[in-house]
């Protein structure tokens, strides 16, 4: 964790977790794709040998496309509309070769210029060529196509103009970075916050004012179960500030391609995170997974609020930071910080 997440916490020492992309199905429209996950034959990416130095473990059984074939989505007929990469980076990017021409991309303000052209042609790029060749890419100008729709404190495109689909323009992670917020029932109005990379772990945008940490947590983290409800003091003296409404996590520079813009989206999060009725999901947000939270791909998403995973999953993420909090029980060190800014 230390290279892109502080503190360092005891017994959290590195970062994992799932990659999704999301199938959006409208009524009266072609579905489409947030991102794409990794590539299955992701040893052929340029960044390749760098993992393998690194000792990454990469496990992926199938491509998106695989996936929506067996249940029934017609691929290689042109079913799908567009894919929105939430952003550049090889585990959102998945492989768009799987999908016909007819299948066009959708990316965020300044991703051509900054990540093109592709692999090999720029040697040092992290996309290939294959991935853009033969389809349509629309590069999103929130200034000129929102005509000032800002929902929350973030610039926003009404996607299908009915209020169904929202992109947000969510820099700092990197150019042209990019969330999505899916209406998933009216009466009451829920959604689900496609949220990429803007953010890695919950604790980088709770606790916050707007959602201060429980006093009590039922059910607790996962290791203390069996032993009553955790109260809620014990996860705010391992609060870096001490706090029940300042995060848990800072990301870096690292992580970040502008780390003051970074915060200000990590911060945005915050406020969507707040509201019951927005589902938060970050792109690898492990806690939501291991076990599952709530039914995946083929099931759908839209009665999450009705079966109350908002609730559920909110402060799963304190689990990482048990063994912290038993350390501090103890009077040793919960954490430190790193020399990572």
């Amino acid at each position: 964790m230390a290279p892109f997440l502080q503190p360092d916490y005891v017994g959290k020492d590195r970062l994992l977790g799932p990659c999704f992309s999301f199938l959006i199905e409208h009524p009266s429209r072609k579905p489409i794709l947030f991102d794409l996950a990794i590539r299955k034959d992701w040893n052929k990416l340029p960044s390749y040998p760098k993992w393998v130095e690194m000792k990454w473990k990469i496990d992926v059984e199938k491509d998106v496309a695989e996936i929506i074939k067996e249940n029934g989505v017609d691929v290689d007929g042109g079913a799908v509309d567009v894919i929105i990469w939430s952003h550049h980076h090889w585990d959102h990017v998945g492989n768009p070769q799987t999908f016909p021409g007819s299948t066009g991309l959708v990316v965020g303000p300044g991703f051509m210029k900054a990540h093109t052209p592709g692999y090999p042609q720029n040697q040092d790029a992290t996309l290939l060529e294959s991935d853009f060749e033969g389809r349509s890419v629309r590069e999103i100008n929130f200034q000129q196509e929102s005509t000032g729709l800002k929902i929350g404190r973030f610039n926003a495109l009404d996607y299908f103009g009915d209020g169904s689909l929202y992109l947000l323009d969510t820099p700092g992670h990197s150019v042209g970075h990019m969330c999505g917020l899916a209406r998933t029932t009216t009466n009451p109005d829920t959604f689900v916050f496609m949220g990429g990379d803007a953010s890695h772990h919950g604790g980088e945008f709770r606790p916050t004012d707007y959602l201060p940490l429980p006093k009590e947590l039922d059910p607790p983290p996962p290791k203390r179960r069996g032993q009553g409800i955790c109260p809620g003091h014990l996860l705010q003296d391992i609060n870096p500030h001490g706090s029940a409404t300042k995060p848990m996590y800072y990301v870096t520079k690292l992580l970040s391609h502008d780390k003051e813009v970074a915060d200000w989206t990590i911060a945005g999060l915050g406020e969507f995170d707040a509201h019951e009725n927005v589902l938060l999901l970050l792109a690898h947000d492990d806690a939501v997974v291991d076990p599952p939270q709530f039914d995946f791909y083929p099931k759908p998403l839209n009665d999450w609020y009705e079966k109350g995973v908002g609730k559920k999953v909110k402060w799963l993420f304190l689990g990482d930071l048990e063994e912290a909090a038993k350390a501090k029980e103890k009077g040793e060190e919960a954490f430190s910080w790193g020399t990572y800014p």
